[in-house]
């Protein structure tokens, strides 16, 4: 007769508990240390090929783009890739210049239909088991800090924030 032991259903939903990082699931936990080294190395990698290659399409003739971050799914199939133009925020008089969708959108739309072909240049470029399949999308937060700036600047919430440092030195 084998000694084993019979569990209840009990003793498995704990010993399943007890796996997790304090309660919480693997996708609030954020990206592993691999998914992020995945991330940079092709990264660096479609930085090279975008400066080195020449893709033939109207919508990135003479367009500069800077890839500001690639993040990969858990199995490293998948990465998508942040992209701006280059320069973007930047203006000669100081103020913040916001990319419209109609001015970067062609160019997305030309990178996701060459994303099969940068996909067998990137296979050459990294030494990983799969090469990832490329998904472009148009990074939103130089916007959004661009918004976020404004809006300190507006002269009732500097006011208001001017008076909450003084509050806080007495």
């Amino acid at each position: 007769m084998s000694l084993m032991k019979y569990s209840s259903s009990k003793d498995k939903s704990q010993r399943a508990q007890g796996n997790k990082a304090h309660g919480r699931t693997p996708t609030d936990l954020g990206p592993t240390q691999r998914q992020l080294r995945a991330g940079e190395l092709v990264r660096h990698a479609l930085v090279e090929i975008l400066r080195d290659e020449d893709i033939h399409d109207e919508a990135l003739a003479g367009v500069s783009i800077t890839i500001t971050e690639v993040r990969c799914s858990n199995d490293l199939r998948h990465a998508t890739v942040f992209v701006e133009p280059l320069g973007a925020g930047l203006a000669s008089d100081q103020a913040a210049v916001t990319i419209t969708k109609d001015q970067i959108g062609p160019a997305v739309a030309a990178l996701n239909k060459h994303a099969k072909f940068l996909r067998g240049v990137l296979g050459r470029h990294i030494e990983m088991k799969f090469t990832p399949e490329l998904r472009f999308l148009h990074d939103e937060s130089f916007n959004e800090a661009a918004r976020i700036d404004a809006l300190f600047m507006r002269p009732d919430i500097a006011r208001d924030l001017h008076h909450d440092d003084e509050d806080g030195l007495s």
